[in-house]
């Protein structure tokens, strides 16, 4: 479950992919999607640490996703807090930016920063730290709420100095992002004042690509701790090594590391991310205290399955066609709130720092209504990705499908997913399919018994 929303808004600007695929915060996903199950803004935090593997479990075939009562209640309690806290904080988010601009306080940020220096570099030095900010703070009181919230859950151990100075973090990247995509804006604006838009997507899509480069570097330790895999469990870099190569991706021992994710986090997952010479594998260490090794290996072998079926870049062209139609509609929408709004706000045109909000405004709309077909592209990836896991597994772990199976269990019981989300909560919020679902199909999907031919391992 991705529990983090760093770049909410300015990173989308510039890698929308990035959005499609995981936040920056707490170890990009740049490449592919993380194993578990949604995608909520609910903070994180880490687990017990047991001194050896979890035995091999058994469960009965056909079994569906059961929780114990106790779990249940604490599952359905903390989803539902989850997906209030998203609307909440998107209608907030909205409401702080309207009266920041109803009130004339994007205007008199501008007025600051513009009685400072006629240097347009140095006003946006100024207004935009101020304008991020502000924002920012607004939202700070609900974003403490939700890690007290993951406190009481026993999802989160992170200590309140250490998520403060996470949240820090975000805001420092956050600031740079926002200076950077406004420099870059402004100045395609004054060049092109009707096709800025267009040569703003011709701008994003390398940043988009460079981003996704260089997060397993820049990114992911500013926030975890990462070591090398082989390093503390040789035995399941061997079996990994083992199955990469069945996959016909092999990816050498110096390419996996070991994510002390129980610094933070009681929650369990994995991902691949980076492109080219950063491209990585990474283990939660949570993910195996608390799963067995073959459960393991299924998870990898569904995050290869991103690879394989060429879902980076499959994503990355789905991204950059949102991106060219949101780039399109934010320079139409602009231009029809200005003519209606300019007086009230003190702005004076598209190219007045002050309307800067106004682009943050109608971000954070257009975010909000792309997320269902954000996440509906995301939630036809993974499913293909657990296909190609039960499929890379099968002949290799013994009784794969049940292996597969428990994995789901786990990481229901683990991040207390759902058991039952409402249909609308999945078609908007959810980028993976409902957890219960994916244990079933896992259950169900044999092809090699009934006759048939796999679907992408042949």
């Amino acid at each position: 479950m991705e529990r983090c929303v760093c770049f909410h808004r300015f990173g989308v600007l510039f890698c929308l992919s990035l959005f499609l695929s995981a936040g920056l915060c707490g170890g990009p996903r740049a490449a592919a999607r993380p194993f578990s199950a949604q995608t909520l803004p609910v903070p994180s935090a880490p687990a017990e640490t047991p001194s050896a593997p979890p035995a091999a479990r058994q469960t009965p075939k056909n079994a569906d996703f059961v929780l114990s009562s106790d779990r249940y209640e604490k599952a359905v309690r903390y989803s539902r807090a989850a997906y209030t806290m998203y609307f909440v904080s998107v209608g907030l988010n909205i409401l702080a930016l309207v009266l920041l601009l109803r009130l004339g306080m994007a205007a008199k940020f501008r007025d600051w920063a513009e009685s400072v220096s006629d240097k347009r570099w140095i006003q946006a030095l100024i207004f935009v730290p101020l304008l991020v900010v502000t924002v920012d703070f607004v939202a700070l009181p609900l974003r403490l709420y939700g890690h007290r919230l993951s406190l009481r859950y026993e999802m989160s151990v992170e200590r309140w100095g250490s998520w403060l100075l996470d949240w820090t973090k975000e805001q420092l990247l956050m600031v740079g992002f926002a200076l950077i995509f406004a420099l870059l804006l402004s100045a395609i604006m004054r060049r092109s004042p009707r096709r800025w838009w267009l040569y703003l997507w011709f701008a994003a899509l390398p940043i988009v690509l460079f981003l996704v480069f260089i997060s397993p570097w820049l990114f992911d330790p500013l926030f975890n701790k990462f070591e090398p895999l082989q390093a503390a469990h040789p035995d399941l870099v061997a079996a990994i090594e083992n199955l990469t190569r069945h996959a016909g991706v092999p990816i050498p021992a110096d390419r996996m590391f070991l994510m002390r994710a129980s610094e933070k986090t009681n929650e369990v997952d994995a991902y691949v991310t980076g492109l080219g010479a950063s491209k990585r594998l990474v283990i939660w260490d949570t993910t195996i205290q608390k799963a067995t090794a073959d459960e393991t290996l299924f998870i990898v072998g569904h995050e290869l399955g991103h690879y394989v079926l060429g879902h980076i870049w499959k994503g990355f062209l789905f991204a950059a066609a949102l991106m060219l139609l949101g780039f399109y509609a934010l320079f139409r929408a602009l231009h029809w709130t200005l003519g209606r709004w300019s007086g009230i706000s003190r702005i004076y045109g598209p190219e007045d720092w002050a309307s800067f909000a106004v682009l943050l405004l109608l971000v954070e709309i257009g975010m909000f209504l792309v997320a269902p077909a954000a996440n509906g592209f995301s939630r036809i990836e993974e499913h293909a990705a657990d296909v190609y896991g039960l499929e890379v597994t099968h002949g290799i772990i013994p009784d794969s499908s049940e292996v597969a199976a428990e994995s789901f269990q786990v990481l229901g019981e683990v991040d207390l997913a759902d058991p039952n989300p409402p249909e609308f909560i999945t078609f908007w919020l959810y980028s993976h399919p409902p957890l219960a679902e994916r244990l079933v199909f896992a259950h169900s999907y044999d092809p090699w018994s009934k006759g048939g031919a796999p679907k992408y391992v042949k």
